[in-house]
């Protein structure tokens, strides 16, 4: 049986925003806001004491957000959570500010503190307040009502708040991730679709194993995802509901159907097509099942992926004889090179922001995670080794998700980077796991 998620709506139920704001007097003060357009980021010092509650059962519900909250921002990189072991003020009351000099003294940039409380009606209420412990002022504070066993999706929207607050930009905790599980003997792996938070909590599965699937997307709209899945001896591009499992095929081709992606409004797939030997770019539009073709370069085009604003595809094409990155408008128009570097580009990834590609580049024996802009310039590797691939972009074009198998008898595992190439993390998951793909904020 599917499980149900909430939106933001459904989950932020005070207030006609969403979140009632719970803001006190400010001194006038310049505001902490940590600089994230440097190369390297000296992470900010932050405490987050354990958030209080009302009972002892709120009180356990409200370490465990402190502990998600935690993590989510010293994941960020850009954060360093201070060990609670040198606090000096032990937060006992939501509803007066700090002692600010017994956080200064820990040098604390920022303090978060918060509180859960059980209503009558068995939902919870939490609130938190973020402190800039040296100008001795609150920047800011929110409550939000949620049913009990969301407190999860309830920390990671607190996390994104804060790190909105203190960074200038829009976070990404609150998010999930697609993904193909694999498990078994490599010789006989199971793939099967799952879906999970962004930290690797709450994994669900939405096949069962008995077809193999690869290259699961997101819808930028709704919480569809298109992949393919090797049906009927065929390969096939599939949409599903993730909440529902409701899936239905996305059209029947004579020949091999490859790495379907879809436009930023969701009414289109962008896939690439084999036919007579010549493998071309293919929009199929989800209304009306019409399909138009958009290259015919007689050679090898795969991997298309839209801008953010829908008016060009980036695609890799072997026409200049190798695989290189190519860009094009969503009409099929103006074709033309990107990258001229040494080696094999694959797997161009448009950014959120609009502003870079990333791709996966082979030679010299390894396979590289890299970035560049629109218009081919400022190449930059982010991370290189044996095997990576197919990078996804959080929303907010921060950090990329992948996926590495280091060959032998072992599998592949996800692992995150950020922008600057700093901060590479593995992200957990119940086994071996490849073509992750990030989901927009939850709404």
């Amino acid at each position: 049986m599917p499980v149900f998620h909430p939106t933001r709506r459904n989950l932020l139920l005070a207030g006609a925003a969403g979140a009632t704001s719970l803001l006190l007097p400010q001194p006038a003060s310049a505001l902490l806001k940590l600089d994230i357009t440097q190369g390297t980021v000296q992470p900010l010092p932050i405490a987050l004491p354990d958030f209080i509650g009302a009972s002892g059962a709120d009180g356990e519900v409200g370490r465990n957000v402190t502990q998600v909250i935690t993590a989510d921002l010293k994941r960020s990189g850009l954060f360093a959570p201070i060990s609670p072991q040198a606090f000096i003020e032990r937060i006992t009351n939501f509803d007066v500010q700090p002692r600010y000099p017994d956080w200064r003294v820990i040098n604390a940039q920022a303090l978060v503190t918060g509180r859960m409380t059980r209503q009558p009606d068995g939902r919870l209420k939490a609130e938190f307040r973020l402190w800039d412990v040296f100008g001795g002022s609150q920047l800011t504070g929110q409550q939000y009502f949620t049913t009990s066993e969301n407190w999860r999706r309830v920390a990671h929207i607190i996390a994104d708040a804060i790190y909105e607050r203190l960074t200038g930009e829009k976070g990404y905790f609150d998010t999930r991730i697609v993904f193909v599980d694999e498990s078994g003997p490599k010789e006989r792996r199971v793939k099967r679709l799952a879906v999970m938070d962004q930290d690797g909590a709450n994994v669900r599965y939405l096949s069962r194993g008995d077809e193999d699937v690869i290259t699961p997307r997101f819808s930028p709209s709704s919480q569809d995802i298109t992949y393919m899945a090797l049906n009927r001896g065929s390969w096939r591009v599939f949409l599903m509901n993730i909440e529902t499992g409701q899936r239905e095929a996305v059209g029947n081709f004579p020949g091999m159907t490859l790495s379907p992606r879809f436009s930023p409004d969701g009414q289109r797939v962008v896939f690439s097509a084999e036919q007579g030997g010549v493998t071309s770019i293919h929009v199929m539009d989800l209304r009306s099942k019409s399909v138009t073709r958009l290259s015919n370069s007689g050679a090898i085009d795969v991997a298309p992926c839209y801008s953010p604003d829908g008016r060009q595809i980036a695609f890799a094409s072997d026409r200049g004889g190798s695989a290189q990155l190519y860009i094009m408008g969503s009409d099929g128009s103006g074709q033309r090179r990107l990258s001229f570097g040494d080696g094999s580009y694959t797997t161009p990834v448009w950014s959120p922001r609009g502003d870079l590609i990333a791709f996966t580049k082979q030679g010299g024996g390894q396979f590289a995670i890299g970035v560049m802009r629109t218009d081919g310039s400022g190449e930059r590797i982010l991370t290189a080794g044996y095997h990576n691939e197919g990078p996804t972009w959080a929303p907010n074009g921060r950090v990329l998700m992948f996926w590495r198998d280091p060959g032998g008898a072992g599998g592949p595992q996800l692992f995150t980077v950020d922008l600057t190439g700093q901060n590479e993390q593995r992200v957990p998951t119940p086994s071996y796991a490849s073509d992750p793909a990030w989901s927009p904020l939850l709404s």
